[in-house]
């Protein structure tokens, strides 16, 4: 694919992101690659975290490519002083944090019938602890800047909850209330809180889930497209695409009918193992 940020992304006036210190977790594939590169077409200075090192060096160098710097940070969210090490790291090299985005996740599938705890605990670590766990890495050094700007990369999950994500729904649904409140808390003090909820992205996290034409997969770059004009926008809440935007008013002005939708397009979707 063809890394030319202003025509990829679409993001006008990019000028208010030069030199802007932007960490991302779940930075190796995804939602998470797409963000780090649109910022770095935008000239902003990347902070990059994940799981998988080489994947992560991949990045750095499509970065660099774009004229852009990385600093790799191998981390793994569920643990802690990892979490403080990206943290520390980040503000040796960069000297501040302007923008965080909270985007590692983990896609956990299954029947309520059929779930154990471990599932629902799997779910949590990644999907809430981890999320909560670098908010509150950063938190101070941003509180201590008198700026910056927090995107939480939830799930339309979070909102309206399908067949068979139970223990994915219970994490993003606790981390959209979770932003919900620090929005609130954070008001006046300089420090912006988004929340981004997409629908089905087509990643590596849900390459084996098939879906309905309605629900169908967008890009992980429109996503990242997203949170650039979130940041520029200072939005709070951001639920993409629209479809997705329809169904979440439709569900929450008429419950029944969301089920209903739901039960007649079989939004969950389908893996080998349904």
């Amino acid at each position: 694919m063809k890394t030319d940020g202003k025509k990829l992304f679409r993001i006008k006036n990019p000028v208010y992101l030069r030199k802007k210190v932007v960490l991302i977790t779940g930075a190796s594939s995804g939602i998470g690659r797409a963000t780090a590169l649109a910022f770095a077409a935008m000239g902003a200075y990347l902070v990059i975290a994940g799981r998988r090192e080489g994947a992560l060096r991949e990045v750095a160098q499509q970065i660099e490519a774009l004229g852009g710097e990385a600093l790799v940070v191998p981390t793994d969210v569920t643990n802690q002083s990892e979490v403080e090490r990206l943290i520390n790291e980040a503000l040796k090299i960069w000297g501040r944090i302007d923008i965080l985005v909270v985007n590692a996740g983990e896609y956990v599938r299954c029947p309520i019938a059929e779930l154990s705890m471990t599932e629902v605990e799997r779910s949590m670590a990644v999907n809430f602890y981890g999320a909560v766990s670098v908010v509150l890495a950063a938190l101070p050094h941003m509180r201590a800047q008198g700026d910056g700007h927090i995107v939480l990369v939830s799930s339309m999950d979070g909102k309206k909850g399908l067949p068979f994500e139970a223990p994915y729904v219970a994490a993003k649904s606790a981390l959209t209330g979770f932003g919900d409140v620090l929005r609130q808390e954070l008001h006046g003090t300089g420090i912006v809180v988004s929340l981004v909820l997409p629908g089905r992205v087509d990643t590596p996290m849900i390459r084996d889930l098939r879906v309905p034409w309605i629900s169908a997969k967008i890009p992980p770059e429109k996503v990242a497209s997203a949170i650039l004009r979130t940041i520029r926008r200072r939005s709070s809440v951001v639920i993409l695409p629209f479809q997705v935007r329809l169904f979440y008013y439709l569900s929450a002005l008429f419950p029944r009918l969301g089920d209903w939708i739901v039960r007649f397009f079989h939004l969950q979707g389908w893996t080998t193992t349904d």
